[in-house]
């Protein structure tokens, strides 16, 4: 299985709600706490352009947010 990185918050409720989904999913993740990860909240943005969070990589594609839809079809390609 690819390796799936969720770049999060600890204050971030969609963060919350994206770790649950991939987990009641039985996927497996590695959080990534940008909070207190410089570098990673460095490479997270360098990725996406983007500062916010939730972000996920899963097969090599960027989803930002909690896009219940992206994140389905991009599980279904590596089950």
């Amino acid at each position: 299985m690819s390796e799936v990185k969720v770049y999060s918050t600890p204050t971030c409720p969609y963060c919350h709600m994206l770790k649950e989904f991939l987990t009641e999913k039985g996927v497996e993740f590695r959080d990534i706490n940008v909070a207190q990860d410089v570098e990673a909240a460095r490479e997270m943005v360098e990725k996406s352009g983007q500062m916010g969070v939730p972000q996920m990589e899963i097969n090599g594609k960027t989803i930002i947010g909690f896009d219940r839809h992206a994140i389905e079809r991009e599980i279904e390609k590596i089950k």
